[in-house]
């Protein structure tokens, strides 16, 4: 197994790693919109906070030699449903044709009380 770590997304808040490589395919924690530099929530609108997580999912995958064209599952927690369309239409950015599998679901709570977090696995090239 090797962790994977970076500057360039945010450090862990608690007992584990931003992602780890194992058996082929790299984990990685879930990712809320927290700025990696000062580890402040960016944005109040789902948009933001979904753009930021994805520069956040990138620097990760970059970090492990990986384009999201490696991802192959994701789960999406929302605070509120209603935000899915926009957070959607976001979300579809980070992929070119390549699109992974994908549970979305509400949640009544994330941390920092942000409105999106997003999960990935993805597989690595022996």
């Amino acid at each position: 197994m090797k962790i994977i770590s970076t500057d360039q997304a945010p450090q862990a808040i608690g007992p584990y790693v931003q992602a780890k490589i194992a058996n082929g395919f790299l984990f990685a924690s879930g990712q809320v919109p927290l700025d990696p530099t000062t580890g402040e929530v960016v944005g109040t609108t789902i948009e933001v906070q979904t753009q930021q997580v994805l520069k956040n999912i990138r620097a990760i995958l970059e970090a492990a030699d990986l384009t999201p064209d490696a991802i192959v599952k994701t789960t999406c927690f929302l605070k509120n449903m209603n935000d899915f369309v926009p957070f959607n239409n976001t979300y579809a950015t980070l992929f070119d044709q390549t699109l992974p599998a994908r549970s979305a679901v509400e949640v009544a709570r994330l941390p920092k009380d942000v409105l999106v977090e997003v999960e990935i696995i993805a597989a690595v090239e022996a």
